[in-house]
């Protein structure tokens, strides 16, 4: 059974999470992990969830404001030990419903080329492809991606 918990960035299961995530994009990211790191500090972050399953830390995601009743979806992550358990399609409808009853009425989000099952899982929760926003617009390895709520 997955239990997830609305919370912010300074709780403990959370900041171990984001942990495993950085170690695991340090390698996927390659070269390019000092650039897209400087845009995931956890400090800004407001509104987070974890999710657990049987009382373990399982997955983790954010969101903060973006623009024009937008959030931009952050700091998403299952590990390994529970993945394909639908643990992180629970955390994403649980950060857009979130986001829906604080009256935002979009999410987006940045993911990297190389991140496969990240590109298919976004596209499976019916994110659509969108022209790179922000500090990701010229960086051919990004694919961003957005979803009315």
């Amino acid at each position: 059974m997955i239990t997830l918990v609305r919370t912010n960035s300074e709780h403990l299961d959370f900041i171990n999470l984001v942990k495993d995530l950085d170690a695991y994009l340090k390698v996927t990211d390659g070269d390019e992990h000092e650039f897209y790191n400087q845009y995931n500090h956890i400090n800004v972050i407001k509104h987070t969830v974890v999710a657990y399953v049987d009382d373990m830390p399982a997955g983790c995601g954010a969101f903060k404001a973006f623009e024009n009743n937008c959030v931009e979806i952050k700091r998403m992550f299952t590990h390994a030990d529970f993945r394909e358990q639908g643990v992180a399609s629970a955390i994403l409808k649980e950060l857009e419903v979130w986001a829906k009853e604080l009256h935002y009425n979009s999410c987006i989000l940045e993911t990297g080329i190389r991140q496969t099952e990240a590109v298919e899982f976004y596209k499976k929760n019916n994110y659509v492809l969108i022209p790179n926003y922000g500090q990701y617009k010229n960086v051919t390895n990004s694919l961003c991606f957005k979803k009315l709520i």
